[in-house]
């Protein structure tokens, strides 16, 4: 048993575990300490100092977010002091920031912003000398703008700490110290893997995800133009968020009707190609397993984690799967298998994907992904994008009633919404394999040992006699730990799965932002992917195999998982790429 500290706060007694900072002490009794740059388990430094507090009898404001409670402590934090000394500093803080609010990307979800309306701020007070950046906008997935940039630091600390990939840190000294790459180098020349991790820890607009909201309207508005729109799993569970909505609301039915009202041709399921995918990434498997192939596997729906993969591990390429991920399986058999079903020239077709990842929007330009001699995907945008899409339309999300995807891609299982969860893809392909191998239905289709946010979870399963070890990981930082068991041999396990960000998809970097207060006293990841499992559950279908229009697509076109036609159409390959 942890033992216990008596305090007092603003007079109330408080009891906490020893070793609780003040910040942690003043939430178990109901106060909010504002805060900017503390991200709880990801960033915890004292350097923005809105979180100062009086403790009676030391020398001068100390930083709740680091200050570790001591027995018969006597905290105070609404003091007159407190209280001016939090305004100067978020005062101090925007007299070198770029105030265009009412056009931000971050308005009205911005904790500068609302830390400044709370403590009646004067954004003017302090006019003078401010610094002035080029916009970084050399990537298809990151818009970096130092001008709003306000030295929290919590985007270091999740590329460097929660992600392990440290392409960014501060540089300069004093007034001219900014957050850029090593040598000032562009986001594009360094080994950044776009997963987004910065974007949703940033506390205001100085990093958003390159938007392809234009493009998406040009398309629509293009009378020439077939325009089909893919919803990944998770981006259902999100997307009601950014209208108000509960966290865990799984908002399909709504979803459907908004796209359809924006004027897409055809609404479909990528729920759909994650069914494809572990058709196809099943079968490879065993045959890996059987044939001596290279084992063990690891999942590539990931485009974070195979562009982590080919800087880091460039010699272990050959332990990923083949299979296109589920956004690249979409685009392809939507300009191939459905456009010779509907007569339209694939040249004519353009495919829109709705992602909760950033790093979509580097992986539709990768090499080896145009099936049909076009890009499998034209434009790829995030939950956050479709929420603006959906807003500048003018649609009343809520009041919107609930309607189902269009045929023959809108039929998804379980098996391919789990895909949007951690342990998620493994889960599936167990469903279909275990199956597959013995012939016979599974006696529970359950594999909770692979479910949860768990960096990394192990297990193995009993397979027609056959011992399978797997490993689920999220996050590029475990990535790494597994990684460097696979390299060395001692990673003795027949199939891994790995999504570059914590949690899973749910926790994408194109998700809704949540603020700090929101982060530090909630679990995101998994209220989200509590509703990916209460769905799944109560689906008729739940096993990617058993999906109808999965069944027709090989009747009818590829023939088998694997054959000939579904290599050309459903796989890939990878590139070795510099670390530095």
């Amino acid at each position: 048993m942890a033992n216990k500290v008596n305090l007092k706060i603003n007079n109330i007694p408080v009891t906490v575990d020893a070793g609780t900072t003040i910040l942690e002490a003043a939430r178990q009794c109901g106060i909010k300490i504002p805060t900017l740059c503390y991200l709880k388990d990801i960033n915890a430094i004292g350097a923005c100092r809105v979180c100062v507090c009086e403790v009676k009898g030391a020398r001068s404001l100390v930083a709740a977010c680091v200050y570790p409670v001591n027995e018969g402590m006597e905290v105070f934090t609404n003091t007159e002091r407190v209280l001016n000394s939090r305004k100067t500093t978020v005062e101090l803080i925007m007299s070198d920031h770029k105030k265009e609010c009412l056009s931000c990307i971050r308005n009205n979800n911005c904790e500068l912003q609302t830390l400044s309306n709370e403590l009646g701020c004067d954004a003017s007070k302090y006019a003078g000398v401010t610094n002035s950046y080029p916009i970084d906008n050399s990537t298809p997935y990151i818009v970096r703008d130092n001008d709003k940039c306000v030295l929290c630091r919590r985007c270091v600390a999740a590329c460097n700490q929660y992600q392990s990939v440290a392409v960014i840190g501060a540089n300069g000294r004093g007034f001219d110290t900014h957050i850029a790459c090593a040598f000032e180098k562009p986001l594009s020349e360094v080994a950044c893997v776009g997963c987004g991790q910065c974007i949703v820890a940033c506390p205001v607009g100085a990093l958003h995800e390159r938007e392809e909201i234009d493009e998406v309207f040009e398309a629509l508005n293009n009378p020439d133009k077939y325009v089909i729109v893919g919803t990944a799993p998770s981006v259902r569970i999100g997307l009601g968020e950014e209208f108000g909505m509960p966290m865990g609301t799984n908002t399909e039915g709504k979803m459907v009707a908004a796209l359809r009202r924006l004027g897409f041709n055809s609404v479909f399921d990528v729920d759909y190609t994650a069914d494809l995918t572990i058709m196809e990434e099943g079968t490879e498997f065993l045959g890996r397993l059987k044939n001596g192939g290279v084992l063990p596997m690891i999942t590539s729906c990931s485009p974070g984690w195979i562009k982590f993969c080919e800087h880091n591990f460039p010699d272990q390429l050959d332990h990923l799967s083949t299979c296109k991920s589920p956004q690249q399986m979409f685009g392809a058999v939507c300009k191939t298998y459905f456009a010779e079903k509907m007569g339209i020239d694939p040249k004519n077709i353009v495919v829109v994907s709705v992602m909760p990842c950033t790093a979509k929007k580097f992986e539709k330009g990768r090499e080896d992904q145009s099936a049909a001699g076009v890009p499998d995907i034209d434009i790829a945008i995030t939950t956050r994008e479709l929420a603006r899409i959906i807003k500048r339309a003018g649609l009343a999300y809520t009041e919107l009633p609930d309607e189902k995807f269009d045929e023959p891609f809108g039929i998804g299982t379980g098996a391919g919404l789990i895909f949007g969860a951690t342990g998620g893809v493994m889960e599936a392909a167990l469903r279909t394999v275990v199956e597959v191998v013995t012939g016979k239905d599974a006696p529970s289709i359950d594999f909770k040992e692979v479910r949860g946010t768990k960096g990394i979870k192990e297990a193995t399963y009993d397979i027609a006699g056959t011992k399978v070890k797997v490993a689920v990981c999220s996050g590029l930082k475990n990535a790494r730990e597994l990684m460097n068991k696979v390299k060395d041999g001692t990673a003795d396990y027949h199939f891994i799965e790995i999504m570059a960000c914590p949690g899973g998809c749910v926790n994408g970097g194109g998700q809704p932002i949540k603020s700090a207060d929101i982060r530090n006293t909630k679990d995101i990841r998994a209220i989200r992917a509590k509703a990916i499992y209460d769905t799944d559950a109560k689906m008729k279908l739940r096993k990617s195999h058993l999906n109808p229009a999965i069944q027709t697509i090989y009747k009818d076109y590829f023939k088998e998982p694997n054959s000939h036609k579904a290599h050309e159409v459903l796989h890939t390959s990878y590139v070795p790429r510099d670390k530095f």
